[in-house]
C-alpha cells in the first residue's frame, strides 16, 4: 500500500547549498545576442542572487505539502506520486498527468486543481477527475527500476500504479515530452484500461510505401531536423555521456540551474522572456527538487537507454491532441500515420513544452472536452 510522504529537505542540505551558491563562479558571456550560446550569464547571476537572498524553500515546501504525496514500492523501486481526489460528482473517473524533462510533478499541480474541482473554477462539476501525478522514475522522489528504463517499462509501472495500487479499472492519461511518450505506450499496452490519451506532442511515424510524405509533412519534418541541429546538443550529451555531465551538475547548483532554466526559456511560449511564463519561485522550486534529491544523473537514464525502446505500434485508443507552439506546423495528416482514432484536435497557437504550467486553464478545458464522452 502507498505510504503518505512529506517533503522535508534536511537543513544541512540547505546550508551546503547556500555555501556553494556563495562560491559561484560564472563565465564571461560569449559574444553575440544574449541566450544565443546557452544560458545568459547576467540572467543566471540575477536568478542565483534571488536563490541566495530571497527564495524561501521552507515556504515552497509548505505549498508542495499542501498536496498529498505518496511513495509505493513497485517493481523493486519506490514510485512517488501526488493524488488529488475529485469532487464527489465526478465519481471515480481518474486521469493520470505525466510530466517530462527537465520538469517535475510541480508542472502539473495548477492543472490538477482545475481538473479535480472544476465547479470551483467556473466549469461543470460533473467533469471532475481523481488526478494522479507520478514522478518519472529517476526524478525527484521516484527511484529507478532495474534494467533499461524504456517507455514501455514506465507505462507498465504506471498502469500497475493506477490499477493494482489505486484500484481504478479504467482511466485516462495526459502528457507531453517523455511523459507523453509513456502515455502513448500505456494506451498501446493496456487498451482495456486506458479510455483515451491526450497529448501536446503527437508522434511521427515513418512514411508508408503506398503513401509517401506530402509537401506539408516534409516541410514539418525538415523543420524538426533543423531544430534538432540547433538544440540537440543537450540530448546527445545525456544519451552518450550522462555520467560526465551529472558529475558537473551534481556538484554545482549554478550549473544545474543553468542546464534546466535554459530549457524552460527555449522550449516555452515565452517570447524570449522566461519570466513571462514562470516566476523565479517556480523555476527554483523545480531546480530545488533536482538539487535536493541529487537526481539530475538518474533523470538522464531514459535518454541513455532510449535505444532499448521498441518501435511504437499504432495507437488505437481514442486520442486527443492540443498542439504546443513547438508543433504549430505539425500537419493533421501526419498524425493519421500514428493514430487510428483521433477524436479531438486543437491548435490554440499558445502554450509551449510546459503546457500544463503555462496554460493550465486552456489545457483543462481541452481535457474536459476530450474525455467527457469517454468517461
Amino acid at each position: 500500500m502507498p505510504a503518505e510522504f512529506t517533503i522535508d529537505v534536511p537543513q544541512d542540505v540547505l546550508d551546503d547549498l547556500h555555501a556553494r551558491l556563495a562560491r559561484t563562479r560564472l563565465p564571461d558571456p560569449t559574444p553575440g545576442p544574449a541566450w544565443a550560446a546557452g544560458v545568459d550569464p547576467s540572467y543566471l547571476r540575477e536568478l542565483l542572487d534571488y536563490w541566495t537572498d530571497r527564495f524561501d524553500w521552507r515556504e515552497r515546501e509548505r505549498v508542495l505539502n499542501g498536496f498529498t504525496h505518496y511513495r509505493v514500492p513497485l517493481d523493486g523501486c519506490l514510485q512517488h506520486f501526488v493524488r488529488v481526489p475529485g469532487t464527489p460528482r465526478g465519481g471515480r473517473s481518474a486521469l493520470l498527468l505525466a510530466h517530462g524533462w527537465p520538469s517535475s510533478f510541480v508542472e502539473m499541480l495548477p492543472l490538477a486543481r482545475l481538473l479535480a474541482d472544476p465547479g470551483a473554477h467556473g466549469a461543470d462539476p460533473d467533469d471532475a477527475f481523481d488526478v494522479v501525478i507520478p514522478s518519472l522514475p529517476g526524478i525527484a522522489y521516484s527511484e529507478l527500476p532495474a534494467g533499461p528504463l524504456t517507455r514501455p517499462v514506465i507505462a507498465d509501472l504506471w498502469t500497475r500504479l493506477m490499477v493494482d495500487v489505486l484500484g481504478y479499472e479504467r482511466f485516462g492519461v495526459f502528457g507531453g515530452d517523455i511523459g507523453g511518450d509513456c502515455a502513448h505506450w500505456m494506451g498501446i499496452r493496456s487498451p482495456e484500461r486506458v479510455i483515451g490519451i491526450h497529448t501536446i506532442h503527437p508522434k511521427v511515424a515513418a512514411a508508408t510505401p503506398d503513401r509517401p510524405f506530402s509537401p506539408d509533412e516534409l516541410a514539418y519534418l525538415q523543420q524538426r531536423e533543423r531544430e534538432d541541429e540547433q538544440d540537440g546538443g543537450y540530448s546527445h550529451m545525456q544519451v552518450t555521456r550522462p555520467d560526465t555531465l551529472a558529475a558537473a551538475l551534481l556538484d554545482s547548483p549554478s550549473g544545474l540551474a543553468a542546464w534546466i532554466v535554459e530549457k524552460f526559456r527555449a522550449w516555452s511560449d515565452c517570447g524570449g522572456d522566461v519570466e513571462r511564463r514562470f516566476s523565479k519561485n517556480t523555476l527554483l522550486t523545480n531546480v530545488m527538487l533536482y538539487w535536493a534529491t541529487g537526481c539530475i544523473g538518474t533523470s538522464f537514464r531514459s535518454y541513455h537507454d532510449y535505444h532499448h525502446n521498441p518501435a511504437r505500434p499504432l495507437v488505437t485508443v481514442p486520442t486527443g491532441v492540443t498542439l504546443s507552439t513547438e508543433d504549430d506546423a505539425y500537419p493533421r495528416e501526419l498524425a493519421d500515420r500514428s493514430y487510428t482514432d483521433i477524436q479531438y484536435w486543437n491548435r490554440p497557437g499558445r502554450g509551449g513544452h510546459f503546457f500544463a504550467l503555462e496554460e493550465p486553464e486552456l489545457i483543462a478545458t481541452d481535457l474536459r472536452t476530450f474525455f467527457r464522452p469517454l468517461r
